[in-house]
């Protein structure tokens, strides 16, 4: 991506939103799918909802931090990751998990 993650960010934004099945929105508090939050520039870092065993996994290895005070629920739990390389892969994840319907609900 660029130095500036405020640069990366409206870049990761962008490349979101040209694919048609992903169902992103962007708002002033960050990328949506299904009206649901699912990452957000903090600072410098991107904030990400993952999975809990794959966030304890990123934190443990070192690779994000947890987001102490998250501004919105969590279906499992906020990490941040400042390597701006990392911020596709882990928000592409994001938007999976979060974007996954309800078991037992139509998808």
């Amino acid at each position: 991506m660029t130095d500036s993650p405020t640069t990366s960010f409206d870049l990761l934004s962008t490349q979101l939103l040209q694919d048609p099945d992903l169902d992103v929105s962007v708002t002033a508090t960050g990328l949506h799918v299904r009206g649901q939050l699912f990452a957000y520039l903090d600072g410098d870092e991107l904030a990400v909802d993952l999975p809990h065993d794959r966030a304890g996994d990123l934190v443990g290895r070192e690779v994000a931090s947890r987001v102490p005070a998250a501004r919105a629920e969590a279906k499992g739990a906020w990490v941040r990751v400042a390597a701006t390389e990392d911020w596709p892969e882990l928000a592409a994840e994001a938007h999976q998990f979060v974007g996954e319907p309800a078991v037992g609900r139509d998808s």
